[in-house]
This record gives C-alpha cells, sequence and structure tokens, in this order.
C-alpha cells in the first residue's frame, strides 16, 4: 500500500505557562467531530481497555511513550448541543457512572464493579469534579488524552495527535497543566514513523480513527502498525473500530493476523445483533501486543459491560487471533 500523503504542515510554537505546546497544522479536513458521540458505549470499551493497558505499562518502573493518534480535543461537554442532538451518552456512560446518591440509582448500575470498571467510574467521577465541582452531576466526559494525562507517572510521556485544527488547539489547552504531554496538529499515522522508536524503547500507541471510509482506514491502520512494528517490535498496539456488520470486519481480523507480531487479542462489546449496516451495533479493539493478563483483566469486566450497555440480545468476545507462547 501507498504511504498515505500528508499536506506539508503550518507550524506554530506556543509557550503556555512555560510549557511549550507545538501545533504544526495542515490544511486536511474530515467531517466527523467527536463531540456528538462523547460517552457513547463504544467509549466506554476503549477506555476502559486503555486504562488496563495503562495499569499494566506501569507494572515496570521504566517511563513509556503513548502515542494517541487521533486524539481530538481531550474533554467533552456532555450537556452541549452536540452531545445533545445524539444522545449516544445516554447509551454508554450515563449507564455506567451515576453519581447520585445510591438511593437513586437503578438497580442494574449497583453492581460489585471489576477493578478495571471501577478504575474507569474513578475516572470520570474525578474529571468531572475537577471540570465542575458538583460531586453529583455528570456534565463532561474525558477523552483518551485526559484519561492518560491524569495517569502519566513522572518517567511517562503522552504525544496526542489531533488533525482538525479547531480540535487540536482545544487539545492543547486541555493538556497545559501536564508538563509530560505534548498536542500536535498533525496526521497520526505519520506521527507513527517520525516517534517511533521513542527514546524510553516502550510504547503504547492508540489508534482511534474517524472512519469515514473503512476500508481505505482499514488499509491506512494495518500500514501504520506494520510500519512501527518494524520501529519497535515489542511496542503495544490498540486499535479501535466500529461494528456495523460482521462481514465488513471479518478481512481486516484475518489481515491483522499476517502482522510481525507474537500476538493479537480481540475484545468485542456488541449492545445488539452485528446485523445493520446503518447503525454501529457495538466495537471492538484489536491489541497487538497485549501486557500480561490483560486478557484475564477484560474477561472478567466485560460481562458486566455487557450487563450495564447491552440493549437487544447483547454479546461480548475476548479471544486471542494469534498467540506465540
Amino acid at each position: 500500500m501507498q504511504a498515505p500523503i500528508v499536506p506539508e504542515p503550518i507550524v506554530q510554537s506556543d509557550a503556555i505557562d512555560g510549557v511549550r505546546h507545538e501545533v504544526s497544522c495542515d490544511t486536511a479536513t474530515m467531517n466527523y467531530r467527536h463531540s456528538f458521540h462523547a460517552g457513547n458505549f463504544a467509549d466506554v470499551l476503549k477506555h476502559v481497555t486503555l486504562l488496563g493497558l495503562i495499569e499494566a505499562m506501569q507494572r515496570k518502573d521504566k517511563g513509556f511513550l503513548l502515542l494517541d493518534t487521533h486524539a481530538g480535543r481531550g474533554g467533552y461537554l456532555l450537556e452541549s448541543s452536540e452531545a445533545q442532538r445524539t444522545g449516544e451518552c445516554e447509551g454508554g456512560v450515563c449507564r455506567v457512572v451515576d453519581l447520585r446518591p445510591l438511593e437513586q440509582q437503578p438497580k442494574r448500575q449497583q453492581l460489585d464493579a471489576a477493578p478495571l470498571l471501577r478504575s474507569y467510574i474513578d475516572a470520570v467521577r474525578a474529571f468531572n469534579r475537577t471540570t465542575h465541582g458538583d460531586p453529583h452531576a455528570l456534565r463532561a466526559y474525558p477523552g483518551s488524552p485526559l484519561l492518560v494525562a491524569q495517569r502519566l507517572r513522572a518517567q511517562d510521556r503522552l504525544h496526542a495527535c489531533e488533525l482538525q485544527p479547531a480540535e487540536a488547539k482545544a487539545l492543547g489547552e486541555a493538556l497545559v497543566p501536564f508538563s509530560n504531554a505534548r498536542a500536535e496538529c498533525r496526521d497520526g499515522y505519520a506521527a507513527v514513523k517520525a516517534l517511533l522508536p521513542p527514546a524510553e524503547r516502550r510504547a503504547l500507541v492508540l489508534i482511534d480513527p474517524p472512519y469515514e471510509a473503512q476500508e481505505a482506514e482499514f488499509d491506512a491502520i494495518l500500514a501504520s502498525v506494520r510500519d512501527g512494528l518494524q520501529r519497535l517490535a515489542q511496542g503495544v498496539f490498540a486499535v479501535w473500530f466500529p461494528i456495523k456488520r460482521r462481514a465488513g470486519i471479518q478481512r481486516f481480523l484475518r489481515r491483522a493476523t499476517d502482522l510481525p507480531a507474537q500476538s493479537v487479542l480481540l475484545v468485542e462489546l456488541l449492545v445488539r445483533p452485528d446485523d445493520s449496516p446503518l447503525r454501529m451495533n457495538g466495537s471492538g479493539l484489536l491489541i497487538i501486543n497485549p501486557p500480561w493478563q490483560l486478557d484475564l483483566q477484560l474477561a472478567q469486566v466485560l460481562p458486566q459491560l455487557r450487563q450495564l450497555l447491552g440493549e437487544s440480545e447483547p454479546s461480548s468476545d475476548v479471544r486471542w487471533l494469534k498467540r506465540e507462547l
């Protein structure tokens, strides 16, 4: 596959509160805005998994680079006109995180949360306390960059890429309080080439594109992961993907097993049957070189997510597509 064409960037450098955030904006545009979808059921699965990956990476004292290739704006207001127009958070985070007193919560939410689910609930609660100071209202949702930034140790780094200039500007402002986090307006796939291998020789790469053209996106993802593995063979890659109809992703999953990686783990959550091409029925993550025992942690939490988020005949799966023992 031919490498993606990346426009010449316009580079801007801003120093805010002594922290230098380099923003190199290009002219590419796309229609997707995550503000319409923030906190939906796919975000819940993605962010629960991401927290599990971070916790696993931090079992070792040595630092690592976390590269977020399609980072968005950082944080999202669930009361915004965009979020209210779709109401997707009502079928996602609002079913999982309830900040009201216990006696006012539905019984489905009163469960003994698995460790990864507890980490997720605590992270969303903490973000709302910090953002609004109201302990009983769910008004904001942390995107991947802010979930990561809040968990960085001194020896860890976040490099968050966002191609849309306005979103990248908001991302840079959101990351100002975190000295070891950097926002950059650039093509995320190009960043994989530019930043791997990192000085730490450890990296977690989150690839979460908008899938405006699904087959082309799958091609770009596989090419980027293959290139990244050639640069850092033990790098961990987490690829999120939507599920509409099963046939649409089978070829992608088969091709993923040909990647030069020791192991490939598949995680999926469907809130309804995958028989409609008109809407997202579920989502999944493809995890290349997953950390030790992540599969067991996810197998523990997925039944709870299925219970909380399921609408009609929900299902979930954690299985190895490739594993070298």
